[in-house]
């Protein structure tokens, strides 16, 4: 699972890993990999042994107003957290066993695109919409890898590359911040999969107080592509890690996020340092 610096796997180093659908593990398992029940191995866990389920994320984009890329990636991992966070997928909620079936298998994201017609479709099935700095996204309760509903099966994965019409600002010291590997290029498509997968790791490594804080705040967070100088301390910091598993566009076992904690809000530890 893991990638070395040089490897030609994304330059991820030998730290952290998800123990379990409730808590992430700060240190690497003997071997320095991501401990066996981690969604991120390389090689078959347990976890391919379940029923495969898959998060549809659908981003609208319209031709004339698309919207930034760091908006949209930023409001798909706002979306995974409202999801996770809502009162139907907790307990006895209505979609509280498919999430449960999708956090027990290997937790993939799918994002695909909607405008005009599309998006009123997509709209119109059970899920949420979340906004933010001119990007909406619209996520569902996870689904069968094979069982996509048909309005939403027949949306693109492609075409969902994005640019940012100016830098984006530092970000917020007292929220989380989620860092892209200044050494992957992805699609935003793609980023926008790994930012929701850097959310939920977030969430999973927090006690319920401060999911809580978090919730009550909006989920302030930002996704910032790290300096390639900050990105080797990042990676060694025992932070929450992702790992991807290969199936589209990048190599398996490459570090594509890593998720730094704030000073107020879900404060998983930081790296000393400015931020890059």
């Amino acid at each position: 699972m893991v990638a070395h610096r040089g490897s030609g796997r994304g330059g991820c180093w030998q730290t952290g890993g998800v123990t379990s659908d409730d808590d992430l593990s700060k240190a690497p398992g003997r071997d320095g990999l991501p401990p066996a029940d981690s969604p991120f191995r390389t090689e078959p866990t347990p976890r391919d042994e379940a029923p495969q389920f898959v998060l549809p994320l659908v981003a609208r984009i319209e031709r004339a107003e698309p919207p930034a890329r760091t908006a949209a990636l930023e409001t798909a991992a706002r979306a995974v957290l409202v999801l996770l966070s809502d009162d139907r997928a907790l307990g006895d909620g209505e979609w509280a066993q498919a999430v449960r079936d999708w956090q027990d298998a290997r937790i993939r994201k799918v994002v695909r695109r909607a405008r005009g017609a599309e998006w009123r479709r997509a709209e119109a099935l059970d899920g949420i919409t979340v906004t933010g700095d001119g990007a909406q996204v619209r996520v569902f309760p996870p689904v069968p890898l094979d069982g996509w509903p048909k309005d939403l099966a027949r949306l693109q994965v492609s075409g969902t590359d994005l640019d940012d019409p100016e830098p984006p600002p530092a970000p917020d010291p007292s929220a989380p911040v989620l860092w892209l590997n200044p050494d992957l290029g992805m699609t935003a498509g793609k980023a926008m999969a790994q930012a929701g997968h850097g959310a939920q790791l977030a969430w999973w490594a927090l006690s319920e107080p401060q999911r809580k804080e978090w919730r009550e705040a909006g989920f302030p967070l930002a996704v910032r592509t790290a300096d390639p100088a900050r990105w080797e301390p990042l990676t060694r910091a025992g932070l929450p890690v992702v790992r991807d598993a290969g199936f589209t566009e990048i190599a398996p076992g490459s570090c594509t996020v890593v998720s730094e904690g704030g000073t107020r809000y879900a404060p998983l530890g930081r790296v000393t340092g400015q931020y890059g």
